[in-house]
């Protein structure tokens, strides 16, 4: 590729965001938001437990019947509630998290989501997730893009240069 297509057409990534737990959105968030700052069009594909972060904050539970409002139930909406994969400890390893990052300038995962959208990252919400756990639009949060589903994500994958599963 020459110098003036490389100029022209940024270089791609894409991450497929399948987990909610505070310590992964972290570096989803990182990652996104400096790959957009430095020039690369970025896509983050959120499916499964990684949907929840993106539902709003103030919408308590999701789902369309007793087994799906169990599982929301277990998995917060919103960024504030996301918990660590590991040494969660009832929700003090979260509050601990939060408090070494603010000690050491990291901002938190919600802030960095305002900036990835503001360097325009695309924020797909996965389709089949959304119908499958019960979550509906008016619950997610404002400036995502379209639901799209995998066949979507894989053919954006496909033209990545950069592909993360976190």
């Amino acid at each position: 590729m020459s110098e003036e297509d490389q100029a022209r057409d940024p270089e791609m990534m894409t991450i497929i965001a399948f987990s909610g737990d505070l310590d992964k959105l972290w570096p989803t968030m990182i990652l996104g938001s400096t790959a957009a700052a430095n020039g690369m069009d970025v896509t983050i594909f959120y499916t499964f437990w990684g949907l929840f972060p993106l539902v709003k904050d103030e919408v308590r539970v999701t789902g369309y019947d007793a087994m799906t409002k169990m599982l929301a139930m277990k998995n917060p909406p919103g960024f504030q509630k996301a918990k660590l994969s590991k040494m969660n400890m009832g929700g003090m390893g979260r509050w601990m998290m939060r408090k070494v990052a603010a000690k050491n300038n990291l901002m938190p995962p919600e802030e960095l989501f305002e900036i990835s959208q503001d360097l325009g990252v695309n924020m797909w919400p996965c389709l089949m997730t959304m119908e499958l756990l019960g979550i509906k639009p008016e619950q997610m949060r404002p400036g995502l893009g379209e639901p799209a589903g995998a066949a979507t994500a894989l053919a954006r994958m496909s033209k990545s240069q950069i592909s993360l599963f976190i």
